[in-house]
């Protein structure tokens, strides 16, 4: 079932129950277990939980079934299913009394989503089940925490090109939030409104600690352009964010576009080594997704991580830590990145890159026929040939020859371009490009191969081995 048909999140909730098995193994698991209280072993092993599992940076490292849907859909049913999981390990953890764990773990995605009222209405119902009365929860209260997570989904998945990487930590807010709610309910058996509120603003204001860290990020180099700018005005408002702390960071971000802001005044509230961690990985990870480090933006990190008391060599840790999450996982970065950003990044580039394209293509043609081995290798790669690891360095050295060979594209030569150029194949194929450009590219390709048919006899015109550059 699909996120937006009726029913979708009890199926999800029905499902993750059902299956769950008791976590016994992890890292978490084995750390935790050696603490003498209940309590303890919950805390700790939701902080270890949090980060094992993927969702410090908002993507979980286990998937369960066959959702369908869009990237983005099917990442967010994934989030849900590793937070139930850590919720039914907490209930395990705290020596919850036997409950109605679908419906318990409902309330607490309700609690998270900020839908207040309805938690507090699926908590009567469910201290009602034994009674039979006013159990169980009625559909229109599904429906509702249903909505509100589907909004809540929609925002986090607008994360555009020329924005702000905020998905990875506003998702690790809402997964800590989660966590926290989780601890209170299910050591009391009890829903406090006025604790869910406190932890909820809590969340908030983290979010807004980090989107003004990463404007800070975005403000290093330059001044944002306009297109940039709207992207983050409006991804401001798709945090959904309490109205005075909307309006304060709303304010921030304007000012932070005329002149970079102040790190001292951003970080002056920062106490707990947790929550500093947080904010240097965090601004690591969205200067490593972007493809490129300018000298600026280093020296915005190493200023951030000395204002937080973070040595040289724990930022270093860090960087490692984030760089190798960031090698698994990113086909799942990229939905948020460079996916969703062909949407948003507007007719700019993409008229940018066509005149580049259209002005150096016979340049790039010449480049290409000239370095000898890589229209082979390309040619073996667009058909799906397997190429050995001494192979693809070589053809990598020899795409980077041919970049530097045309000024215009020399970008993709500098350090993190090869991310770039990965990049631009998935947000400009050459279907955007005019019918005519398209035609004189084929005819070119087609002089190549006929002039070299030795070579390049098995070249595959339909698999253009140049929609790889």
């Amino acid at each position: 079932m699909e996120l937006g048909e009726r029913g979708w999140l009890r199926e999800v909730l029905t499902r993750t129950v059902n299956a769950h098995v008791r976590d016994e193994t992890s890292t978490a698991a084995t750390k935790s277990a050696a603490l003498p209280t209940p309590k303890a072993r919950a805390n700790a092993y939701l902080r270890l939980a949090l980060r094992e599992s993927g969702l410090l940076y908002g993507t979980p490292s286990k998937t369960e079934g066959e959702a369908t849907g869009a990237a983005e859909e099917r990442l967010f049913l994934a989030v849900l299913q590793a937070l139930s999981r850590i919720g039914l390990d907490l209930a395990y953890r705290l020596q919850a009394a036997p409950g109605p764990r679908v419906e318990q773990l409902l309330l607490l995605f309700a609690a998270m989503a900020g839908e207040l009222d309805d938690a507090e209405a699926i908590h009567k119902s469910i201290e009602n089940a034994s009674k039979k009365k006013g159990w169980p929860p009625p559909e229109k209260l599904w429906r509702r925490v249903e909505e509100a997570l589907e909004a809540r989904a929609m925002s986090l998945s607008g994360d555009p090109y020329y924005g702000l990487v905020l998905h990875n930590g506003a998702l690790f807010s809402d997964a800590h939030l989660f966590g926290r709610l989780a601890l209170s309910y299910f050591s009391s058996a009890t829903f406090s409104r006025e604790a869910s509120d406190r932890r909820i603003r809590f969340a908030a204001q983290q979010k807004a600690l980090l989107a003004e860290v990463l404007i800070g990020l975005a403000c290093a180099e330059r001044r944002p352009s306009f297109p940039a700018r709207r992207a983050i005005l409006r991804q401001i408002e798709d945090l959904k964010l309490p109205d005075d702390v909307f309006s304060v960071l709303h304010a921030f971000a304007r000012r932070a576009f005329e002149r970079p802001p102040s790190l001292e005044r951003v970080l002056k509230t920062v106490r707990t080594h947790a929550v500093k961690r947080f904010i240097v990985e965090q601004a690591l990870l969205a200067s490593l997704v972007d493809g490129r480090r300018s000298p600026k933006e280093r020296e915005f990190l190493s200023a951030l991580a000395q204002q937080l008391g973070i040595s040289a060599e724990e930022r270093k840790g860090l960087e490692l830590e984030v760089a190798e999450f960031y090698a698994k996982h990113r086909d799942v970065v990229d939905v948020f990145t460079v996916a969703a950003g062909a949407e948003v990044m507007g007719e700019e580039l993409v008229d940018s890159m066509q005149a580049t394209l259209e002005k150096n293509f016979q340049a790039l043609l010449k480049e290409v026929r000239e370095t000898g081995e890589l229209s082979v290798l390309l040619a073996r790669a667009a058909r799906g040939q397997k190429l050995t690891r001494e192979e693809k360095r070589r053809m990598r050295d020899q795409l980077l020859d041919v970049a530097r060979a045309v000024p215009a594209l020399a970008i993709f030569a500098a350090p993190g371009g090869v991310l770039l150029l990965i990049a631009l194949a998935k947000v400009l194929p050459f279907s955007l490009l005019p019918s005519s450009f398209r035609d004189a590219r084929r005819a070119a390709l087609r002089r190549v191969v006929e002039s070299d048919g030795s070579r390049n006899r098995r070249t595959n015109l339909g698999e253009d081995p140049l929609s790889l550059i």
